[in-house]
């Protein structure tokens, strides 16, 4: 009985596993509001080791990747955002949906120790709601995106931004990461943070200290580039991190802005009928002949006179024969022409000559016999001079 207790315990705990890998995670959120769910890696550790806890006693803190999409389509829906720094770090989904709707996103987490993915479902439910009417936008210079999706950050900056809009009824309406909006990657050092922007919203009009960025001397400051702190009696900055950049701030009032233009009428699809077609006349004629000169005769005209020029130093500056035997001296030119003539006489007498050449002239010449052997049939095209490199055996020393 107590083995067959454990092996149904073992079938439920399995079961609960499977089935919670795959349950579907529902939320029914209001247009035009904030967002945000945080991946929790433990709740994904549980699936990868759903029973180490019991039997094997060990607590694993694995690496995970999040990968996050609209099912059936590659990407997320475009009003939400995924962001993880590190691997060691809970993901986070966040957004704000402009349109009412239904988003069905999985969500598939990588352990990067034993590569195994656990897939989790999150269906997203957008009701139609109306807008908060009044809206800020607010910079936050020393924090990071996934510093302040955390529920108790955003209720840090809220309480800071309620006291500046004197009001409780205020609703944070979108949070951006600097770098999606132009921003500057930052330095990786210590005190460098990218920056985030966040956007609230209310029914109450603005507080007096909101409307001082709307004035003229305010503005001014801040087109000029001056460092602006924020007026006395509204800094209500509990946390330093938390302090907002006074330049940076804009005021939105959404019951000023003009209606949408209407949507477009769908028509047939057919054109109406215009009548005949009328195709444009052709254009006048052009008079190409200054382009020809300008690109055919012009260069020609330079090319003749850097050929007549050419010829001119090459051929007419030449000063001849005559004219320079005319300057040279006579002695000078008698010692030239007698050895031009005595060099003519040395050919001439060594053609006509009938003595035999030379033993040792002769190619393959053999010292000791003082014959001539026959050229060798190689194909190298190096012949040896003497028998004994042909030889390396035969005596050579003369008898």
């Amino acid at each position: 009985m107590a083995g067959c207790g454990s092996w149904v315990f073992f079938l439920i705990v399995c079961a609960v596993s499977l089935l919670g890998a795959n349950a579907e995670i529902k939320f029914t959120i209001p247009m035009g509001k904030l967002f945000t769910y945080e991946l929790m890696r433990e709740t994904f550790q549980n699936d990868f080791e759903p029973l180490s806890k019991l039997y094997a006693g060990r607590l694993y803190d694995d690496p995970m990747i999040f990968k996050c999409n609209r099912q059936n389509f590659p990407d997320l829906p475009e009003w939400l955002r995924f962001t993880q720094r590190h691997p060691y770090d809970n993901g986070f989904l966040y957004g704000t949906p402009t349109s009412p709707g239904k988003s069905i996103i999985e969500i598939y987490a990588i352990n990067k120790r034993s590569y195994e993915t656990a897939r989790h479902i999150l269906v997203i439910k957008v009701t139609a709601e109306k807008m908060l009417p009044y809206q800020a936008e607010f910079f936050i210079k020393l924090r990071e995106i996934e510093k302040v999706l955390p529920s108790s950050v955003q209720d840090e900056i809220k309480q800071d931004l309620q006291k500046l809009w004197n009001t409780e009824a205020l609703e944070i309406v979108n949070i951006t990461n600097a770098l999606d909006r132009g921003g500057r990657v930052p330095l990786p050092l210590a005190g460098h943070f990218e920056g985030v922007y966040v956007k609230v919203g209310s029914e109450q009009y603005f507080s007096d200290c909101l409307l001082r960025v709307l004035t003229p001397e305010n503005q001014k400051q801040c087109t000029a580039g001056a460092k602006v702190k924020v007026p006395g009696g509204c800094n209500f900055c509990s946390i330093p991190s938390n302090c907002i950049t006074w330049c940076k701030t804009e005021l939105f009032d959404l019951t000023k802005q003009e209606p949408a233009p209407p949507a477009p009428t769908m028509g047939s699809g057919i054109l109406e009928d215009g009548g005949e077609f009328d195709p444009p006349e052709s254009p006048p004629s052009r008079d190409f002949f200054p382009d020809y000169i300008v690109t055919v005769i012009v260069p020609l005209i330079l090319a003749i006179i850097l050929c007549l020029l050419l010829a001119y130093i090459m051929f007419g500056r030449r000063e001849g024969v005559a004219k320079r035997d005319a300057r040279t001296n006579q002695i000078q030119l008698y010692h030239h022409h007698t050895i031009h003539g005595n060099t003519d006489e040395l050919r001439d007498m060594a053609g006509n000559r009938g003595v035999p050449s030379p033993l040792s002239t002769l190619p393959m010449f053999n010292s000791r016999t003082g014959e001539g052997a026959p050229p060798l049939q190689s194909d190298s095209p190096t012949i040896p001079l003497i028998m004994a490199q042909h030889d390396p055996y035969s005596d050579t020393l003369p008898r």
